[in-house]
């Protein structure tokens, strides 16, 4: 039997369990807090570590030596196939010749298809700080053994010569070298994927849509309808941005030089954004997206340098935008762009040509009226 005080005595232990509870909930609290505090710092020391590990490796990158002739990557190919001699730059060109801490890279953004959608040579001149972006129109007409002869097909006619994307870099190389007289010192190979997530990574870019783009293609389950005005773009809307080309809604059309601006555009507002101080934390992040969607032959330290460099000069408004010069249209039914021979010379020699040696005429091959 339980008698009224022994229920008093209860009510007791049970009212001054509770009352001890309620004092131990805030040394709860504060050595919750504590924890949190010290996890947070690990990881912001282990951030730091790891930028300043970074940072160690940092450096100019070397420039790929010039063979006697010709500069033979055969992984894994037969040596006698022709396909993977490459030459680099006219014969008359040697080592001795290149320009002090000049590097140049080729650039190709893919479209799902693996065609280069985006071609461009960027140079950047390490004594003077100034950069120098070069496109090149993707229809543009290369005297080529492919049936197709635009040069936005020689990445994937590269790739089902059977050696991945090397074959597909090494053709669009000799590409590129028979319309600019000289093979770019590294190459950077970006798709769709990449693209979008870096800019969201350095947080969008700011741009300027001047009129209405809008254009809907279920087939590539693509929808553009991007008002006119300034936005923040997220990665999805800035790659629409750059996509745009015409219209199916009756809103206003581009050309593709038009298009081509609308890319450097981005690219410009990318660098812009990537150098804000509050990014320079995110750089493993970065470093993450370019080992999983982005193929180079750059090493991460050597891309940190070009960063470091370009972020030095970006208030002069040093990356000037240029596009190769053409002179009209083959018409239909391939609507080939004619590229202007002389003028492509005067403009490579004036902004991307890494040697001290004029390219001349006879340097480029290509098919001008």
């Amino acid at each position: 039997m339980y008698h009224k005080r022994d229920f008093v005595e209860i009510r007791a232990y049970i009212k001054e369990v509770s009352s001890m509870a309620r004092r131990n909930k805030p040394r709860k609290r504060r050595v919750f807090l504590k924890f949190l505090i010290i996890v947070f710092s690990f990881f912001a020391i282990l951030a730091a570590v790891m930028v300043a590990m970074l940072f160690l490796t940092v450096g100019p990158p070397d420039i790929p030596l010039l063979p006697d002739f010709t500069q033979t990557q055969t992984n894994g190919a037969d040596e006698s196939d022709p396909t993977v001699s490459i030459l680099r730059a006219p014969e008359r060109f040697g080592n001795e010749d290149r320009k002090e801490l000049f590097f140049t890279v080729l650039i190709l953004g893919l479209t799902e298809g693996q065609n280069a959608n985006t071609i461009m040579v960027a140079s950047f001149d390490g004594v003077s700080g100034e950069a120098n972006l070069v496109s090149i129109p993707r229809d543009s007409l290369v005297n080529t053994d492919r049936w197709l002869r635009k040069i936005n097909g020689a990445y994937p006619f590269g790739l089902l010569e059977g050696r991945g994307v090397i074959g597909g870099v090494e053709r669009m190389q000799r590409e590129v070298m028979s319309v600019i007289g000289f093979v770019p010192d590294f190459y950077i190979v970006i798709d769709y994927t990449a693209f979008e997530r870096i800019i969201d990574a350095v947080g969008g870019v700011e741009i300027e849509a001047l009129f209405h783009m809008r254009y809907d293609d279920p087939c590539q389950n693509l929808h553009i309808n991007i008002p006119p005005g300034v936005h923040h773009m997220d990665g999805r809307m800035a790659l629409h941005f750059a996509r745009y080309r015409q219209s199916n809604w009756g809103y206003q059309d581009i050309t593709d030089y038009q298009r081509i601006e609308n890319q450097q555009t981005v690219v410009n507002a990318v660098l812009g954004s990537l150098f804000r101080p509050g990014n320079i934390l995110r750089i493993p992040e970065f470093i993450d997206i370019f080992t999983e969607y982005v193929h180079t032959d750059l090493a991460t330290g050597s891309l940190l340098w070009f960063a470091m460099q370009f972020q030095e000069v970006r208030g002069s408004g040093a990356l000037a935008t240029y596009t190769l010069p053409t002179d009209g249209t083959s018409g239909p039914p391939m609507w080939y762009e004619i590229l202007y021979a002389p003028g492509i010379v005067e403009l490579v020699n004036r902004t991307i040509n890494p040697y001290r040696i004029d390219i001349e005429l006879w340097d480029i091959d290509i098919i001008w009226q």
